[in-house]
């Protein structure tokens, strides 16, 4: 229901057919003749086969195997799939000229009517939980989070007013009840993600462009796609079928019509498929249809740490040339991590015993931690592995975006020489280049501007991210003062001191 470069819809199909009589055709390449005279004694002719393509009975039974398997998933999964049609009452200005909002169907009447108004729009679902008369409804977020008024129409047009029960934005998950005496209405059986590979056949259903519970077909093009181009912290099921509008929060399955994923985006320039469909993997969705049943909302377990994805070149400056991990660029104060020792400048590998390869794969496995419960982080700082065990909080908005607590305040990076011809200084300089100052943070209230190169810490001369970090160790110290490059001379700023 929202539009852009990429647009967040769902899936649609690309058949396997050919490939099964391809497959076929290639194993029994070596006796074209036993194969020709089977294919000319294969079809009975009656009346009701004339014209019909003749076919070896024995090729034929490879497509009528894979035929079978699709009308029984059809048969089983697609009585659990629902049509989530929507009403969602937006705001706009009364300036004709200004800001034009999109439109999923239709558009105001006027350009100088009530400052609110109302628009619909339709996406997919699918049935996964029943507790007494109660149906539960899994969904994205954009599908239903907003909307002020839901109906829910099963596959055999019956039509149910429908509740959102829990939404989150950084997931884009959401969930949606209805009632319903009825006790037979199917259920999706949930399967395992984390067993989907390259290349594994997957089924995606939904109501695609209004046509409901609509089954298409495909592979699994990749897995672990991340979602941070468009700001959710999933990783995602990438698949060739077909997406488009309508079908966000249909289910995608396996061969066993188990549900590994919830259709939710494309990536393309035109609005229409381009075979680049993404779902988010199931197994990252489980943990919270429980928390939205109880609570309405998912609570994400927060440590404290600012992570960011670094360049090779950074990685060179810190000494960790050949690591995969995390790279912790900033921590709060007074937070999780920074009481239990981890420090700006750290690179994580490992969260309790599992291999840190991204920074959004990080931040989903701090995100599913329990309140109270513990992590055992490994990292590397100064060029030394040490483990740290972090005991979880609730990640709230107020302590997540307290940037008072910020420290530093910024992203040191190292004095390249792309960046000395960038800022024009020369090579007798050495340093650590200041970026993304942020507003409020200790390096705001310090007067720390974007270009500054900081060449010594406490005193301490640094010319390399290593040394920048190392001398502003907090176990060492609990204040810090930077001395500032300039033409005319170093420039020292006021003191920095720990709480």
């Amino acid at each position: 229901m929202k539009k852009g470069i990429k647009y967040i819809i769902g899936c649609s199909a690309v058949a396997l057919v050919a490939f099964a009589v391809l497959l076929f055709s290639c194993n029994g390449k070596k006796d074209r003749g036993s194969a020709n005279t089977a294919f000319a004694q294969s079809a009975e002719k009656t009346e009701d086969n004339k014209g019909v393509v003749e076919i070896p009975k024995t090729s034929l039974s490879v497509v009528e195997a894979l035929q079978d398997v699709n009308r029984s998933i059809s048969r089983e999964v697609l009585p659990s799939v629902v049509e989530i049609d929507v009403t969602e009452t937006r705001t706009r200005s009364k300036n004709p000229f200004g800001d034009t909002p999109f439109f999923f169907f239709g558009s105001p009447q006027n350009d100088f009517g009530p400052d609110t108004y109302q628009t619909q729009g339709l996406g997919s679902g699918v049935i996964i939980r029943k507790n007494g008369d109660t149906y539960y409804v899994l969904t994205n977020n954009h599908v239903a989070g907003l909307a002020t008024e839901i109906s829910v129409k099963l596959n055999d047009g019956r039509q149910f007013d429908g509740k959102l029960v829990g939404k989150d934005e950084r997931m884009d998950i959401a969930l949606v009840s209805f009632e319903a005496k009825d006790k037979n209405i199917p259920l999706a059986v949930l399967g395992d993600s984390d067993a989907v590979q390259t290349g594994d056949i997957c089924y995606a259903m939904g109501a695609p462009l209004g046509y409901r519970q609509s089954v298409t077909q495909g592979i699994v093009s990749a897995t672990g796609r991340s979602g941070d181009g468009i700001g959710n912290i999933n990783d995602f099921i990438q698949t060739d079928a077909a997406i488009n509008q309508g079908n966000s929060g249909g289910p995608l399955l396996n061969i066993y019509g188990q549900v590994i994923g919830i259709n939710t985006w494309i990536a393309t320039g035109t609005g229409g498929n381009v075979g680049l469909g993404f779902a988010i993997p199931i197994n990252n969705i489980k943990y919270a249809i429980d928390e939205f049943i109880q609570s309405g909302k998912i609570t994400y377990g927060w440590i404290g740490v600012s992570l960011t994805n670094v360049k090779p070149e950074y990685k060179e400056s810190l000494g960790i040339k050949n690591e995969e991990g995390a790279f912790a660029s900033q921590v709060f104060a007074d937070s999780p991590a920074q009481k239990a020792g981890i420090q700006a400048g750290d690179y994580i590998t490992e969260l309790n015993g599992n291999k840190v390869t991204s920074v959004d794969q990080l931040v989903r496995d701090v995100a599913i931690l329990r309140v109270g419960q513990k992590g055992k982080f490994k990292l590397i700082r100064g060029g030394k592995t040490m483990e740290v065990s972090v005991t979880v909080e609730e990640r709230t908005e107020k302590v997540s975006n307290d940037n008072s607590k910020l420290w530093p305040g910024f992203i040191a990076i190292p004095l390249t020489d792309e960046v000395r011809k960038q800022l024009k200084v020369s090579d007798k300089v050495k340093g650590v280049t200041v970026s993304n100052v942020i507003s409020k943070s200790p390096a705001a209230a310090l007067k720390l501007q974007n270009g500054d190169i900081i060449t010594a810490v406490n005193g301490t001369k640094v010319s390399n991210l290593a040394e920048f970090y190392a001398a502003m160790d907090l176990t060492k110290t609990d204040s810090i003062q930077f001395e500032i490059w300039h033409e005319s001379g170093t420039v020292k700023t006021n003191t920095w001191k720990k709480n």
